[in-house]
Parts: C-alpha cells; sequence; structure tokens
C-alpha cells in the first residue's frame, strides 16, 4: 500500500499531463481542427485497437524475436571489444577517433547500403539495430576508471578474468548500463524503421501498412501500443539498472 501511496505521489502530475493529451486529441477530433481522416475518433482508435489485439501482439512477437538477437549481439561486441580496446591504450589511440567517427554517423543514413548488401531483410535490421551499439559508451566508461583501483588490483597480484569480474567489469558498469538503456531506446527506434520498409511482420510494419491504406483509426492504436511497449520495456531495464548498481 505504501508503494502505491508513492507512486502516485511521485506521479499523480505526469498522469495529469497523460489525461490532458488526450482530452487535446479528443477536443481536435470532436471540432476536426485538422484533417478528419488523421485524427480518427477515441471511440474509433479503441474498437480498431480491439479489433485486432490478435494481429498486433502477433507483430509484438515478431519485433521482439528480432529484437532479442540484436540486443545480445550489441553487447556482446561493446564488452567484447569495448573493453580489449579500453583496456589497451595503444589499440585505443587507434581505434578511439574511427569509433567515434561512425558513433556521429545515424543508421538511417546507412540503411540503403545495408539493405543492398546483406542476404537477407532480418541480417538487414539486425546490422541496422546492432550500428546503435553501446561500444563507445563501454571504451569511455572503463577509460573513467579510477587508476587507484588498477594500483590495488595490481597489488594483490589480481590478473586475467579475475581482474576483469572483480574490478574493471564492476567499475565501468554505471557507464555501461547507461549506454546500454539509451541505446535500447535508439535501437527499438531503428527496429521500428527497419520493419516499416522490407517486413512482413512487426509493429512498424503495421503502422506503416494501414497508414498507406489510410486507416488512421489502427495507425494511432499501433502507435500507442508501440509507445506503452516501449515505456514498459525501458522501465523493465531501467530497475535492473538500478537493481544491479545499488551499490
Amino acid at each position: 500500500m505504501k508503494k502505491v501511496v508513492n507512486f502516485i505521489k511521485d506521479y499523480w502530475i505526469t498522469a495529469l499531463i497523460c489525461v490532458g493529451f488526450v482530452l487535446l486529441y479528443k477536443y481536435i477530433s470532436d471540432h476536426k481542427l485538422f484533417s478528419a481522416l488523421m485524427f480518427p475518433p477515441l471511440k474509433g482508435i479503441w474498437e480498431s485497437f480491439v479489433e485486432d489485439r490478435d494481429v498486433t501482439l502477433l507483430n509484438l512477437v515478431s519485433s521482439i524475436k528480432l529484437l532479442i538477437p540484436s540486443v545480445a549481439i550489441t553487447l556482446a561486441i561493446a564488452l567484447g571489444l569495448g573493453v580489449l580496446v579500453g583496456m589497451n591504450q595503444r589499440l585505443r589511440k587507434i581505434l578511439h577517433p574511427i569509433i567515434y567517427a561512425f558513433s556521429c554517423v545515424p543508421s538511417i543514413l546507412l540503411s540503403p547500403f545495408v539493405v543492398l548488401l546483406s542476404p537477407t531483410f532480418w541480417w538487414a535490421s539486425v546490422i541496422l539495430i546492432v550500428y546503435g551499439t553501446v561500444l563507445f559508451a563501454t571504451i569511455t566508461g572503463i577509460q573513467a576508471i579510477d587508476k587507484r583501483y588498477l594500483d590495488n588490483a595490481a597489488t594483490l597480484e589480481l590478473k586475467g578474468m579475475k581482474k576483469f569480474f572483480k574490478v574493471i567489469l564492476p567499475a565501468a558498469s554505471p557507464s555501461i548500463l547507461s549506454g546500454f538503456v539509451n541505446s535500447l531506446r535508439s535501437s527499438f527506434v531503428m527496429l521500428v524503421y527497419a520493419e516499416m520498409y522490407g517486413a512482413s511482420h512487426g509493429l512498424g510494419f503495421y503502422v506503416k501498412r494501414y497508414s498507406t491504406l489510410g486507416l488512421y483509426q489502427k495507425v494511432w492504436g499501433g502507435f500507442v501500443f508501440m509507445v506503452l511497449v516501449l515505456v514498459i520495456v525501458m522501465t523493465f531495464f531501467e530497475r535492473i539498472k538500478n537493481r544491479m548498481l545499488k551499490w
């Protein structure tokens, strides 16, 4: 009960803002301030959402099947190459500018080349999502490790995997996890973008399909559902991050 009360105290203003957005949309829709086609009544959006709930869930499963391996590959690259580059000063000086330069290039700009060169659309989607990797955050996190930790590790003669798991990973984990959460948001955006152009299932495909057909009550239903899914996923990983960094 106490948690519920604290939750209400923390988010009652947020709830009011969300209600305000709904009322604003209703006002725009009822008074036809903009295109009636693009802003259908709330009742129509809700009815379309209920009608397509099975299809929406099927598309959600398809999106998750694409997102999970992409995130797994992202973490493998970040923890593997990121730790290697972060701990090797010579290698870091060589590769850090290149990694930084690529991190500034939006994935969308590379999408035509990736789609053309990839063996399948699935791999093209994975590559575009993985491109927003947390590699740069991993390297930065390892660079920011207090040298006293490394000196103490050397004094205790910690080496190899023991040094990695006992000293390096815990010290760099705040930057790595923060980078991962931010990267996850970008990955979800790229997932939707990838699904909008070439996929036969997925949340992005659902929205793109019905926007092309002009059925905007379904588009709004899919859009709201995507936002809710993203909020739930981000909240879940934020809780994991906070628990892992409880120390």
